[in-house]
This record gives structure tokens, C-alpha cells and sequence, in this order.
């Protein structure tokens, strides 16, 4: 795909993904706004700015390639805690930094930043791991429709809005498979591995070819 109508489309697959899930955090009333805001207050501006960057075919990939291997190894470390554990207390500068730098990098190469925060976040003992997660799909909500807004303004005229369409609607369903699959037979940690595994080969593939 060519790399403009990649990022588009890879931003529209996250705001399908984690939608869903967000509407369930805020029901279960996982969601602490008072801590998110200052992950996404710098995210979103940040993440439509990092969109409206022009950078090259080349330089995109590389630093994908480099953004995915670094996502393997955050997603493959294991974190030992509990709901229970202790909290570290609120730090607003070094959340919006977290958030701003993350939203940046989002933006710029269609990701919505929630493989780089969560795993960050349990690595700090930020919050429960609930409420890590439902923090990552507002992250990556946030961070997905700012980066559409930024890259609206920079869209080639011949972009295949029919391809993008379909590969949301593969999307939806294969979410909805995985989501259930996923609660009922596979452990949380193989699968963290697993996409761990995949994420690296991507990134590997991507730095190997455009290196």
C-alpha cells in the first residue's frame, strides 16, 4: 500500500478496535479521568502535529521498522503486579511528556500509541492493570482521530477509500473474533508473547528492506 493511504488506514482500524472497549471501561467505571487527562491533554495536539509532518517513503518505514522493534520488546517484558500493589503517585509533567512524546510518534507513523503506553505504565506501576488498559484505548481513540485530522490535510487525490473501508469492516469482525477468543481459551501472556513475536519479525522485515 502506498505508505500515505497505510497510515490512514491504520488509524481507522484502532478507532474501530478500541471503541468498543472504551464504552465498556467507561460503563465499569474503570476510567480516572483526572489521571488520563494529562496523558492525552499534549497527545492529541502532538499526534496531529506529527501527522502533518512530510517526511519521506524511506524515512517512514525506518522509523516504523525502529518504532515496532522497540513495541516487541516493551509488549515482550513480563511485569509481576498486582491490582493490589501501589500505586506511584501522580506526576502531571512527566504524564504529559509520556503522552506528548508518544502522541508525536503516533501521528507520524499511524500507530495509536497504546503498544508503546500500556506496557510503559505497568513498567512504572502507574495505576491497576485495568485501569492501564482502559487508559490505553482512550489513548489510542485520542491519539487515532487527531492523527486522521492531521493527515486529512496532506492526502494524496488518488487514495483507495473503498480498500480502506474493507479492510475496517475485516477488521471489525476479526476484533470482535479475537476479543472472545482471546477472554475464553488463550492465557494473556502468551498472547502478549505472541504479538510480541509478530511485531518484531514486522519491524525486522520493514528496517531490513528500506535500511
Amino acid at each position: 500500500l502506498p505508505f500515505q493511504e497505510m497510515r490512514l488506514t491504520a488509524l481507522a482500524c484502532n478507532i474501530i478496535v478500541v471503541t468498543g472497549g472504551t464504552i465498556v471501561f467507561i460503563r465499569n467505571r474503570q476510567v480516572d479521568f483526572k489521571k488520563i487527562i494529562p496523558l492525552v491533554l499534549l497527545s492529541v495536539p502532538m499526534a496531529y502535529l506529527g501527522a502533518t509532518v512530510k517526511i519521506s517513503e524511506r524515512t517512514f518505514f525506518i522509523v516504523l521498522g525502529a518504532s515496532l522493534i522497540v513495541a516487541a520488546i516493551l509488549l515482550w517484558i513480563k511485569t509481576n503486579r498486582k491490582d493490589e500493589a501501589q500505586q506511584a503517585k501522580p506526576n502531571v509533567i512527566k504524564d504529559g511528556m509520556l503522552g506528548g512524546s508518544i502522541g508525536f510518534l503516533s501521528g507520524m507513523v499511524g500507530i495509536g500509541g497504546g503498544i508503546f503506553l500500556s506496557p510503559l505504565l505497568n513498567l512504572i506501576n502507574w495505576d491497576t492493570a485495568r485501569k492501564i488498559a482502559a487508559t490505553a484505548s482512550i489513548f489510542i481513540l485520542a491519539n487515532s482521530i487527531a492523527g486522521i485530522a492531521g493527515q486529512l490535510t496532506q492526502l494524496p487525490a488518488d487514495i483507495n477509500y473503498g480498500r480502506i473501508i474493507m479492510l475496517c469492516i475485516a477488521v471489525l469482525i476479526g476484533g470482535q473474533l479475537g476479543s472472545r477468543t482471546g477472554a475464553v481459551k488463550f492465557n494473556l501472556l502468551m498472547i502478549r508473547r505472541m504479538t510480541a513475536v509478530l511485531v518484531l519479525v514486522a519491524g525486522v522485515n520493514v528496517l531490513l528492506k528500506y535500511l
